[in-house]
């Protein structure tokens, strides 16, 4: 686990740290739990950890247990983060993002739309048009013809007005893994006969690496949350 360089961070109360390697989901969580509860007792500073998970589903508060195709894929992590199933994998940047909103804006629904501001922004750097959809959690691309794609996943909880999740950005995933589930209870056909799927930049055409995402995915995040 490595901090993100100061001098690319301007939001001086947050701490980035990155992890270069497969992070555990288990192990995610019960770092994610310890730094929740030192946030809250004043004893640690804010947090955007990135990382990326070995493949694996998981299942928020409102998963349906019809909407998890294929059980035997991979492990299934059963989760408090609200939302339904979705893939975590190698190739799909996870920032984890830990903020005192009792300390900003204790407001749930502004904070998840300024997560959406986040990776809207953070597209926006490689020329994706990434919108939000009422009625559809995430992100999504519209690729023409009648199809949209989901790119970003959102998934959050909140403890004493602390958070913890966050979001999920499909850089390079093996998309077929998706197919395990229904991602996020999303059905291939959505409304007006819409063609609903998944995507990343790569798929999309563009050869970004993870470290040309965390650059432009922290410059978003302090344009945000610094306004």
């Amino acid at each position: 686990m490595n901090d993100i360089s100061e001098s690319a961070a301007s939001n001086e109360a947050v701490e980035w740290i990155v992890d270069d390697a497969p992070v555990a989901y288990d192990r995610a969580l019960t770092i994610m739990e310890d730094r929740v509860a030192a946030i809250h007792a004043n004893a640690a500073p804010e947090c955007v950890w990135l990382l990326e998970h070995p493949s694996l589903y998981t299942a928020g508060t409102s998963a349906q247990d019809a909407d998890l195709i294929d059980p035997e894929r991979f492990p299934v992590h059963r989760v408090g983060r609200g939302g339904q199933y979705t893939y975590h994998g190698p190739g799909q940047r996870i920032a984890y993002v830990m903020l005192d909103l009792q300390q900003r804006r204790p407001d749930v629904r502004r904070y998840v739309r300024d997560l959406e501001e986040v990776i809207i922004r953070t597209l926006a750097s490689f020329n994706v048009t990434g919108e939000r959809r009422e009625g559809r959690v995430g992100i999504w691309v519209d690729r023409g013809g009648g199809r949209e794609d989901k790119i970003a996943a959102i998934g959050v909880r909140i403890r004493h007005w602390v958070t913890f999740h966050g979001i999920a950005i499909n850089v390079e995933p093996d998309l077929e893994h998706f197919a395990g589930i229904v991602p996020c209870g999303i059905k291939p056909s959505g409304e007006n006969g819409t063609k609903l799927g998944v995507t990343s930049l790569v798929d999309l055409g563009l050869p970004v690496t993870m470290a040309d995402l965390d650059v432009a995915l922290m410059a978003a995040f302090n344009e945000v949350f610094e306004d």
